[in-house]
């Protein structure tokens, strides 16, 4: 295995990009895209692409192009009640441009707030059908009085690009592991920017020591980006994609999640189940009834690809989600740094999943080779039952998460009885195609 790294700065560093992006709008078009991703790529080298506003991509056309630089509303006294300086989550995503003065009554009728969360500005949005509106914290709403309120949306929706990046790291076999994240969304610490940080963050492990798999991440907007992606890349991912992971909510101190590819039982899912089984036996794993991100369209039928989620709090599942409360205050270093730690370990179980085979007949003696006690009791066997069931599975036909699961031990407590049984000689790993 790889040495590991220094944990502390490693959360601190995800931490501090979080905070670096929070202040952006972003949206699934436009510029607050392409500055995250120009943010991003001062950590990795990152190629971005630019898909033009009409593309089609399977069943869905690439929207116009949004970018926003102010937005605000005066009440009947000439003061700012909704300023988008102050929160960009204030504007309806992808609303129209307007300037113009309007009743109560008519203000009412756009603008979004939460009575069951008063103090919290909700996350909303209409990309595929032009209108405009603001967002309200509910508290904020009921203090509006009659009179005339001016609103002013100084945005653009015109002909553009959707933007996405992509980072292919090469390993010594064409086989690929595929990890996803979305880069779409504006000031949401958990939901939103943990992602792109851990993905960064695993890119920079992945890049700093020889790997057997090479690794694709890319840094989309949610739902329209991996369709778009998909559809260029759909023939390529299906031949050499063995495992995907879509990086998303991966930021705050809450239990861990899983949710599963539509079929379940691929080596994504194999992987993560060992790894969270073993290291976080209290995580929550959810149906794939229960989807929400792009794992929808990586495992729609006809691309099925290997793909699943591992989070911390699921989307959708906890009470800041898509408001104003998912804010730096959610997440944290050790939150970032828990989630990095899981899917590193779910990368080197994939990286160290072989398949071995024993290089003697017979229960082989492992006391000359110094494995088993010299002296021998009723419970010496206890000592080295791992070895003796590794040796038992190890047969040439089942890889590592085969006799992990046959034996009811996780992959990455074997891995230094692998080892130990390798150098001892009585272990060969067995030669497969890639």
């Amino acid at each position: 295995m790889t040495a590991p790294m220094d944990n502390r700065s490693e959360g601190l560093g995800m931490y501090d990009l979080v905070a670096q992006l929070f202040p952006i709008c972003r949206s699934i078009t436009g510029d607050g895209v392409r500055r995250t991703l120009e943010i991003i790529k001062a950590h990795i080298p990152l190629e971005t692409y630019e898909v033009p506003t009409g593309t089609k991509a399977f069943d869905w056309t690439v929207p116009k192009e949004w970018n926003i630089r102010d937005a605000y509303v005066l009440d009947p006294r000439g003061e700012k009640v909704i300023d988008f300086q102050r929160n960009n989550l204030h504007v309806l995503g992808y609303s129209t441009p307007v300037d113009k003065t309007v009743t109560l009554a008519e203000l009412q009728e756009h603008l979004h707030s939460l009575p069951e969360q008063s103090n919290a500005i909700p996350y909303v949005t209409s990309y595929y059908e032009e209108r405009w509106g603001f967002c309200v914290a509910d508290l904020v709403r009921n203090t509006l009085s009659d009179g005339e309120y001016r609103v002013v949306i100084d945005s653009e929706l015109q002909e553009g690009h959707l933007t996405y990046g992509e980072l292919v790291i090469p390993g010594s076999s064409s086989q690929e592991v595929l990890l996803s994240t979305y880069v779409c969304h504006p000031s949401m610490a958990n939901n939103e920017l943990s992602g792109p940080a851990v993905a960064t963050w695993l890119a920079k492990w992945i890049a700093g020591a020889p790997r057997r798999y090479t690794y694709r991440l890319v840094f989309i907007p949610e739902t329209i980006g991996s369709i778009v992606y998909l559809s260029r890349n759909l023939n390529h991912l299906k031949e050499h994609v063995i495992a995907g992971f879509n990086v998303t909510c991966v930021g705050d101190d809450r239990a861990y999640s899983f949710l599963p590819s539509r079929n379940g039982g691929t080596l994504a899912d194999r992987v993560a189940l060992n790894v969270l089984q073993d290291t976080h036996p209290e995580f929550k794993a959810y149906s794939f009834l229960e989807r929400g991100s792009d794992e929808r369209q990586y495992c729609s039928p006809g691309v099925d690809l290997p793909v699943v989620s591992v989070m911390r709090s699921k989307y959708g599942c906890y009470p800041e989600y898509h408001t104003s409360l998912d804010n730096l205050e959610l997440v944290s270093p050790q939150g970032l740094q828990g989630a990095f730690n899981v899917l590193r370990d779910c990368l080197e179980v994939i990286e160290r999943n072989d398949i071995y085979r024993t290089t003697c007949l017979g229960e082989p003696q492992l006391g000359r080779r110094g494995l088993y006690p010299t002296l021998s009791t009723r419970t010496s066997y206890n000592s080295v039952r791992t070895i003796m069931d590794v040796l038992a599975y190890a047969d040439g036909s089942n890889d590592l998460l085969d006799v992990s699961e046959r034996i009811g031990a996780p992959v990455l407590s074997l891995l230094p009885v692998i080892d130990t049984l390798v150098d001892s000689g009585l272990l060969s790993g067995v030669e497969t195609e890639d």
